[in-house]
């Protein structure tokens, strides 16, 4: 046994332990991309450096074992500086988009590509149960959204967007089960001024999490503008009642024909635990009930929207002026965060925002590979699809167009993870041209080669195995890839561990289809 000391902590560990698993005993855990428990370290990512605090020298602690007398720091400002760099080395040769164009351009942030997969395969309660997590209302706007996602769709390099408004609107009207139990009541209450989409949808997610909603309006019947200011032929009264329906079947209070001025304000202020304004556009009235505004509307931190009021929140129109209903219901998904965090006693910061990579526009030689996903088919859509909406054959051809510009291990990628962590910059040692994108298929995995990090771990993993062929590294310097060897297919390099190295991998260079 040897003594050693982890960030000025005495622990006693083995000879021969490495400094990476010494951390973990003391409950530290070191980052890595390279080392895998079955396979012991490689040390290529050297994202795990250490310091040794005698004299200050970074170390991997993968593959430095522990001496008696070490002393160890596990992470400082200069440590944490070398691991941001070697994040972004990584990330310079790294080539794919964690999370699909369309979804980053989503006002809502929905996952437009996982909807589109279980589309396709017929799974409507799952796909709604999808759409629901980001947006509450997907039949009303599949019906009055302008489609900034399809503005952003990969698809469109090939022939055109998929019609992903269209394809939302089919899941709303598809299905009448509500897909989510509320859990059960925490004892709090949040006051919801203004019954439009932004508040109906902090409203719902609210109520979801168990904080009681009470939504107050000054019209008779909640929707807000939904209800006055569209077309019925556009969108018909029985589609925003049927919606509507779902959020207050959740156990959501609505109190009709409560015209709010500053002293109703303050009472409710007292009785509620929380508030979150959503009246729409501001008006004098509302300039006295004592929080900062501006020419545009009421100032709020813009990502956790708290007002210069302590536990008073604003979304949607009250913050500025805006016609984009999906805008106003992502704001209200977004602003339940910042409320719940605000009532367990912590700093409202609003919906965490994790690291994505992109990599741009489609290449030329890139559409075909792309298109291996999807199908030849041109975009289904005619006046009287966007009258009637989508029957459930044309809605699964049209999400088959979908090209899955996402990444499939999205919730699984360590190296994602770690560049939100350190807070890595993708483009700071980018260079001018980046490499085309392929993908290979073989055993239900999914391999992306500009994906890869060069960790070895698939190499060490299919020899240990002992592959026929397996993945090794192939070339010199900075041409080297990791691929199967004399020139064999993917079948025949992973016959026997394809899912076996697609758990394994840190990234979504490998993952399962």
């Amino acid at each position: 046994m040897v003594h050693i000391k982890i960030n000025g902590q005495e622990i006693e560990v083995e000879a021969g332990t490495s400094v990476l698993k010494a951390s973990e005993k003391v409950g530290i855990k070191v980052p890595a991309l390279c080392y895998n428990e079955e396979l012991g370290h490689f040390t290529s990512c050297m994202l795990c450096l250490v310091k040794d605090a005698a004299n200050g020298r970074l170390f991997p602690s993968c593959s430095v074992t522990t001496t008696e007398g070490m002393s160890v720091i596990t992470d400082d400002e200069e440590i944490q500086e070398a691991r941001q760099t070697g994040l972004e080395l990584l990330l310079s040769e790294h080539v794919g988009d964690c999370e699909g164009p369309c979804q980053v351009a989503c006002p809502a942030h929905m996952d437009i590509p996982q909807m589109n997969r279980l589309i396709a395969a017929r799974k409507f309660e799952a796909a709604l149960k999808l759409v629901k997590k980001d947006i509450a209302l997907p039949a009303i706007l599949g019906r009055i959204c302008p489609a900034p996602c399809e503005g952003a769709c990969h698809r469109k390099t090939v022939d055109a967007s998929v019609s992903i408004c269209l394809l939302k609107r089919f899941v709303g009207d598809e299905n009448d089960v509500h897909p989510f139990e509320p859990l059960p009541l925490t004892g709090k209450k949040v006051a919801v001024i203004g019954a439009g989409p932004a508040g109906l949808a902090a409203a719902y997610y609210l109520q979801l999490n168990g904080y009681q909603s009470v939504l107050f309006d000054k019209n008779n019947l909640p929707g807000g503008l939904l209800r006055t200011e569209i077309k019925p032929e556009v969108l018909p009264l029985s589609i925003i009642d049927k919606e509507i329906k779902t959020i207050l079947n959740t156990g959501v209070v609505f109190e009709g024909g409560k015209e709010i001025n500053a002293t109703l304000f303050q009472d409710i202020q007292r009785q509620y635990d929380a508030v979150i304004v959503a009246t729409g556009t501001l008006v004098d009235e509302i300039k006295t009930w004592g929080f900062a505004t501006n020419a545009k509307g009421i100032e709020a931190d813009q990502n956790s929207y708290e007002t210069s009021v302590k536990g008073v929140f604003a979304i949607g129109n009250s913050l500025r002026s805006s016609r984009l209903a999906v805008r106003s219901v992502g704001q209200g998904k977004e602003v339940a965060f910042s409320v719940a965090q605000y009532l367990s006693g912590e700093e409202p910061k609003g919906e965490p925002q994790l690291f994505n990579s992109r990599f741009g526009k489609l290449l030329t030689e890139e559409i075909s590979e792309y298109l291996k996903e999807s199908v030849l088919q041109d975009r289904i859509l005619s006046d009287d699809i966007k009258s009637k909406g989508y029957t459930r054959e044309e809605a699964i051809l049209e999400a088959k167009r979908c090209l899955h510009c996402d990444c499939r291990d999205i919730e699984n990628c360590k190296l994602r993870d770690l560049s939100g962590r350190y807070g890595a910059n993708q483009r700071r040692f980018a260079g001018n041209e980046r490499k085309a994108m392929t993908k290979h298929f073989a055993h239900r995995i999914v391999y992306e080669p500009l994906k890869c990090i060069k960790c070895g771990i698939c190499v060490r993993m299919t020899s240990k195995y002992q592959e026929k062929y397996g993945f090794s590294f192939i070339g010199r310097g900075f041409d080297v890839v990791v691929g199967v060897p004399f020139n064999e297919s993917l079948e025949a390099g992973l016959a026997e561990t394809a899912e076996i190295v697609a758990k394994a991998c840190p990234t979504g260079a490998l993952s399962v289809k």
